[in-house]
């Protein structure tokens, strides 16, 4: 699981920055739900093994698994979903968090949804599903921290 292509700005937000400029680039919101499908084809690929009910984030309509992995000075996460938008979505929270501290993590507010208008664009299932994810992502930086 260490193929990661995580983190690809040097900081959380650098990267958070980098997701807005890219999808201002976009004329309206089709074109930003192609772009998702794009970037969730960019996953590394995730081991069948891993996709077990202990590694499955409850609260999402589709599914997805996530492995959290590393200490508090560098935490990875390993990510799939069965969904080409949720892919998408998370390859957006591990650009953002994946590769950084445990304090780096915590510190991160996930501003990136704001900035691109998607927390408005998505389902309530798919906001709960992100929500969920991020929620996963941070609880694992605060047990590395703990």
């Amino acid at each position: 699981m260490n193929d990661t292509v995580f983190p690809l700005e040097a900081s959380a937000a650098e990267a958070q920055a980098a997701i807005r400029d890219e999808f201002a680039f976009f004329g309206d919101w089709s074109e930003r739900y192609q772009y998702l499908i794009d970037l969730g084809r960019k996953l590394p690929p995730f081991p069948d093994e891993l996709k077990t009910e202990d590694n499955r984030l409850l609260g999402c309509q589709s599914m997805v698994w996530i492995v959290p992995s590393g200490d508090a000075s560098r935490m990875d996460f390993a990510a799939t979903s069965d969904s080409a938008i949720v892919s998408g979505l998370i390859f957006l929270a591990l650009r953002v968090y994946a590769g950084r501290s445990a304090r780096e993590i915590v510190a991160t507010e996930p501003d990136y949804i704001a900035a691109i208008g998607l927390a408005k664009h998505l389902s309530p299932t798919r906001s709960n599903g992100l929500a969920a994810l991020l929620a996963e992502i941070r609880a694992a930086a605060q047990r590395a921290l703990a």
